[in-house]
């Protein structure tokens, strides 16, 4: 008899079923803890749990209009996504998302309200995305160089490149891409007729498209081509990858200016699809709140599509649910943090478990 055959008979579980269970457990235990704690929070508050997830949830996956605006909303996130998953698959830490997305955002506010007087609105969108790319990927420059020639920790550079980018944006709103027509600090504003057009008649933006099209295109990339086999092995081991005849700088470089580029083009499509211009001091910090995300998602670009949609959806629900129950907006981040904490605590419980196993 087949071991598999043995686990059956003995009323045991196939060794694959048993390894899948095992992954969406670690995956949604961690999500449904996040849940159940926020709502302890929210009975400490003196809020109902029960209504203000059930606001959340109605106005986020049941109403039409926050449907779609949920869809809308998961365009940049999805890129952001797609971003770590290159980053984290190569074993690199990029922490400067936010600084990145930023970047690519008001250089896109500031040049395409100009542009588009000049230009088609196709070729404008489409230099637009390619600006934020390369903005995105310069930002990224400098943790990458350091990195992969001086061997210092990406995760302090990414960080403080993040800090400076925050500040450096909204100083450059302020200073530089201030619109001289109204007195409130931001960019000048892409009139709607001119953003990136919505689907089927609805009000969802086709930056949804560019989102998906991306992180399923990073997916295949990561898991299906030479290159992607490449960045696996540098994030393996990198001693392992010299001794292979690999240049671990240059691909390090490769990850940086991929991973960075796909942030500066999370903020062009946020821009050129919702918001159409960027006002001082905005920072929606959506890469921090993706990273554990991807992590759920264990680096695959299927799955963090599921998890980005639900994340979009608590994000627009609790709008609604804050204004009806008088709950701070930013509520959803304690959420994320506590999804944060259980994930580490999971994640050391399976690595102690299979240190046990011997595996």
């Amino acid at each position: 008899m087949t071991t598999e055959t043995t686990n059956l008979t003995s009323g045991g579980l196939p060794p694959r079923l048993r390894a899948a269970l095992a992954t969406a457990g670690l995956s949604l235990g961690p999500m449904i803890g996040a849940f159940v704690l926020s709502g302890l929070v929210l009975l400490l508050m003196k809020v109902n749990p029960f209504d203000y997830y059930g606001y959340v949830f109605q106005r986020g996956l049941l109403s039409p209009s926050g449907v779609q605006a949920t869809l809308t909303r998961m365009g940049p996130l999805l890129l952001l996504a797609a971003s770590l998953i290159v980053a984290f698959r190569a074993g690199l830490w990029n922490l400067g998302g936010d600084a990145q997305f930023l970047m690519g955002a008001v250089f896109v506010a500031a040049w395409a309200p100009l542009m588009v007087q000049h230009l088609p609105v196709w070729l404008v969108l489409g230099l637009s995305m390619l600006v934020s790319v390369v903005i995105g990927a310069i930002w990224g420059l400098l943790p990458a160089i350091l990195r992969a020639y001086q061997g210092i920790n990406e995760i302090i550079t990414t960080l403080m490149m993040n800090f400076l980018g925050i500040s450096l944006s909204s100083a450059l709103v302020k200073l530089v891409f201030a619109d001289p027509g109204t007195t409130v600090p931001q960019t000048r504003t892409l009139p709607v007729g001119d953003r990136l057009p919505v689907l089927f008649g609805s009000n969802v933006s086709s930056g949804l498209v560019i989102g998906l099209v991306v992180i399923l295109a990073v997916h295949w990339m990561m898991t299906r081509t030479a290159f992607g086999l490449k960045l696996r092995v540098v994030g393996a081991n990198p001693e392992a990858a010299t001794h292979a005849g690999l240049s671990v700088p240059k691909l390090t470089l490769a990850v940086f200016a991929i991973s960075a580029g796909l942030g500066g083009l999370a903020g062009a499509v946020a821009i050129l699809g919702q918001y159409g211009n960027v006002r001082a001091d905005w920072n929606p910090a959506y890469a921090f709140t993706i990273v554990p995300l991807v992590f759920l998602a264990r680096f695959n670009g299927y799955a963090a599509i599921g998890y980005v949609f639900l994340f979009s959806a608590l994000g627009i629900g609790s709008e609604s649910a804050a204004r009806r129950l008088d709950v701070p907006n930013y509520f959803t981040l304690v959420t994320v943090a506590l999804l944060l904490v259980l994930l580490a605590v999971t994640e050391r419980w399976a690595a102690l478990r299979r240190a046990r196993k011997g595996v």
